[in-house]
């Protein structure tokens, strides 16, 4: 049976921050929850997360689950004694307990793996990870003897000598939790952080043993702002670098973003200071950027889009989208269409080889195929309550600065005339035009003030 303690109680008053530590976020994603997922990759029978500082913003953040359940520990004292609490408030302590860090949002499932089989191995009371650092300071010393850990010795309790060991406590740990529950309760706060350290069982048990592994990032701990900057970077660099020997092209990795769900075709060029988030899926032969951000949002073949954003979208092939243009959720720009510079498409349908080239706000519309949509047409879809449709049918003739005050509903091959305010419907092959006659005087003179 395999359990796990994930410690989350903790205030993280480095990171200067109203929000829990562990709910701070990696490429979209709290640390908390990251780490949770690690665990559900090993199967557990049940997961245990000790919280404490804003419980119930803790609580709420995380994603339901049966196997998840929250233990309160209050004070917080200290990781030994955050395990003092849940042995209390568990009855039945058998099998193996993993206990974590809540704030360790990159350790990989596969080293979890490799400390539960070397747990199960050698029969351990104790195992932990270890790792050897150029700067150890801040981090717990372990200290050998022959295969077995000795002791681990806290940064603030070290003396000079001790100082100078490399190998570091990472914070990891796997118990013969029936053998931890018997002296969990002997530790003591007999230190100078006047804490009960969990760290002390090394001492308390018998069979205590190290998994060495070298650290890639993925033992990186999180207690300021700074810390989490470099665990975005390693979390990013480890996306991108994947995407590039997939046949992705990257003109300024460091500029950009991908999020881990993103899919992205080959020979697709990510131009700088482009950011591609959520579930969006690119597909081959695109140019993405510079300056664009997609979310959510699918990208067919050959497109390219260029210092825009795409919400929540679908793009399908040969697009040209940009610059400064605006797609936002629920639209579908169909092939071989255009969408120019400040433009905003919002909940619309755009059929094949529309063109809307540039100053257009098209709303709840249906826009049919060859239909050329000129420079500054509105749909002014919203009368103050509800949100009306345009419709307009194919080889259509926008003219520019053309307002259609929905509902409207215009045939195919349909010509409006430049600055025409559209309020009626019109047939097929027609001509609408709504403008005031034009009145010239001649020797006209302002009035001086």
């Amino acid at each position: 049976m395999l359990s796990v303690a994930i410690l989350a109680a903790g205030k993280g008053t480095r990171m200067e921050s109203s929000l829990p530590k562990v709910l701070h976020k990696i490429s979209g994603k709290s640390l908390l929850q990251r780490v949770i997922d690690s665990c559900f990759e090993l199967n557990p029978n049940q997961i245990f997360i000790i919280i404490g500082h804003k419980s119930k913003e803790v609580q709420d953040s995380i994603t339901k689950n049966q196997k998840v359940q929250f233990v309160i520990q209050e004070p917080q004292s200290g990781t030994g004694h955050a395990i003092q609490v849940l042995c209390r408030e568990v009855k039945k302590s058998e099998g193996k307990l993993l206990v974590l860090n809540g704030d360790v949002p990159l350790i990989k499932p596969n080293t979890l793996k490799k400390l539960l089989n070397l747990h199960d191995k050698k029969n351990a009371d104790v195992s932990l990870i270890t790792t050897k650092k150029k700067n150890p300071h801040g981090y717990g010393r372990v200290f050998l003897e022959g295969d077995f850990i000795d002791r681990i010795v806290e940064e603030k309790d070290c003396n000079n000598q001790e100082r100078l060991n490399l190998l570091v406590n990472a914070g990891v740990y796997c118990f013969n939790w029936e053998n931890l529950s018997k002296i969990i309760s002997n530790l003591q706060s007999n230190n100078n952080q006047k804490e009960i350290y969990l760290t002390d069982t090394v001492s308390l048990l018998k069979n205590s043993f190290g998994l060495e592994v070298e650290d890639d990032g993925e033992l990186q701990g999180i207690n300021n702002r700074i810390q989490l900057s470099k665990c975005e970077d390693i979390f990013q660099n480890s996306i991108k670098e994947k995407h590039m020997l997939n046949g992705v092209t990257f003109l300024n990795k460091a500029s950009c973003s991908i999020s881990e769900e993103a899919e992205i075709g080959k020979d697709v060029i990510i131009e700088a200071n482009t950011h591609i988030r959520g579930s969006s899926k690119i597909f081959n032969n695109c140019v993405i950027g510079p300056n664009t951000y997609i979310e959510n949002s699918n990208v067919g073949l050959h497109c390219e889009i260029s210092n825009s954003t795409v919400y929540d979208s679908k793009i399908m092939d040969h697009i040209k989208i940009g610059p400064y243009s605006h797609i936002r959720p629920n639209s579908k720009i169909s092939s071989y269409s255009k969408i120019g510079n400040f433009v905003e498409i919002k909940n619309s349908h755009l059929e094949e080889e529309s063109k809307v080239n540039h100053l257009s706000y098209i709303g709840d519309s249906i826009i049919g195929s060859y239909t050329n949509i000129g420079a500054g047409t509105i749909t002014a879809n919203f009368d103050g309550q509800k949100k009306h449709q345009t419709k307009i049918g194919k080889n259509s003739s926008i003219g520019a600065n053309t307002v259609f005050v929905a509902p409207i509903n215009l045939g195919e091959s349909v010509t409006t005339g430049a600055g025409s305010v559209i309020t009626k419907d019109s047939k097929d092959n027609s001509l609408a035009i709504s403008r005031t006659k034009q009145v010239n005087i001649d020797n006209w003179e302002r009035k001086k003030s």
